[in-house]
């Protein structure tokens, strides 16, 4: 007996006591993780100045990228692990300073902490809003140099040539602590995936993110119709990742009311960051990255499984003129291997049928 525990001895004794030991041992740090995130009150009054109704950041989730290296229910067999009621935002397709600052402040004044995959160019055009992504403590990753909607057929030069200039702009806006505060995640444009650039992002050891449900923010549609489509499909899964864009004004507009429903209805937002030597991995059970229920990949997005949105059929992807580009300053964006279209005071490049 040891500790009050008995292990069990037989002709493979040792085996056994070994085998039962270090179940035991994650059994305990489980449940230790899992005490710290419901003892741990969320962000309140205490930690969130002149916000007394703040939602909060509830807990921080530590990842190995190498461990787990693909991750939403949309796409593929594994998730983050969160439980009931957990929340993680992600936005794409920043920084666009005129909308994504009133996304931050929108945070900040509720204390919420999200992860931005932000796009090389325009990191490159906007540069402090890379660095305001990091001075409020959220997680960067990227989302490739130019927003190509063609990873899944382009040859992998070219793939590799988005990913690797995607990561020297944003580090370039990051500047000397690059390498330490931009994170080893990506998020492909259109989550139009390929095994090739997966295979390629994880031999680099960078997680690829896809999402466990939209909001469809991207199309031309109201505020109220962002909101009503980020709650009811939270509801229907209870948990999840939910992927938003910081430059659309819909999202500006509707981003307040979400996180007040949220926390209404009981939601905790979780901040995920990336494990380092220093910062190890949260104790997790392979159990709890499974998606629930199984699903095959799915080969081409936005095909929707059916047992997340039961009426939510195939969602068209948005075009060029969605990304609302229109701010003190024009920013350019290639298109797959059409070239570069500018976008130059108010005129926006003609628009394709796929973006994202």
């Amino acid at each position: 007996m040891h500790n009050g525990i008995v292990f069990m001895r037989s002709s493979s004794g040792s085996f056994l006591g070994s085998f039962l030991g270090v179940r035991i041992r994650r059994l305990v740090a489980l449940t230790f993780a899992w005490l710290a995130c419901i003892v741990a009150p969320p962000a309140m009054a205490a930690d969130c100045p002149g916000h007394p109704n703040a939602l909060g950041t509830s807990r921080t989730l530590v990842v190995d990228p190498r461990e787990h290296p693909r991750l939403g229910i949309m796409q593929y067999s594994e998730t983050l692990p969160l439980a009931d009621h957990e929340v993680v935002l992600t936005f794409d397709d920043g920084p666009l300073p005129r909308n994504s600052n009133q996304v931050l402040e929108i945070l900040a004044s509720q204390c919420v902490k999200a992860t931005f995959f932000a796009i090389g160019r325009m990191a490159q055009s906007s540069p402090e809003g890379v660095r305001k992504l990091r001075d409020a403590g959220h997680t960067i990753g990227t989302h490739t140099q130019d927003h190509p909607l063609s990873m899944n057929r382009m040859s992998i030069e070219r793939d590799r040539q988005e990913i690797d200039e995607g990561i020297t702009s944003v580090k370039a806006a990051l500047g000397a602590d690059a390498d330490t505060t931009l994170a080893p995640f990506f998020r492909i444009p259109g989550l139009r995936r390929a095994d090739i650039v997966e295979g390629y992002l994880a031999a680099q050891g960078i997680q690829v993110w896809s999402t466990d449900f939209l909001a469809d923010d991207w199309r031309h549609i109201s505020s109220s119709r962002v909101y009503d489509l980020a709650m009811k499909r939270l509801e229907a899964r209870g948990k999840g990742i939910l992927l938003l864009h910081d430059i659309q004004a819909r999202t500006v507009a509707a981003l307040p009311r979400i996180l007040n429903e949220l926390k209404a209805r009981g939601y905790h937002i979780v901040h995920v960051v990336a494990a380092t030597a220093e910062r190890p991995a949260t104790p997790t059970e392979p159990e709890q990255w499974r998606s629930h229920p199984e699903n095959v990949a799915i080969a081409r997005w936005p095909k929707i499984p059916h047992f997340i949105f039961a009426d939510a059929g195939a969602l068209p992807a948005p075009s060029l003129s969605d990304f609302n580009l229109l701010d003190d300053q024009p920013i350019a964006l290639k298109v797959a291997s059409a070239g570069r279209c500018a976008a130059a005071g108010n005129a926006v490049a003609p628009a394709r049928r796929d973006s994202a």
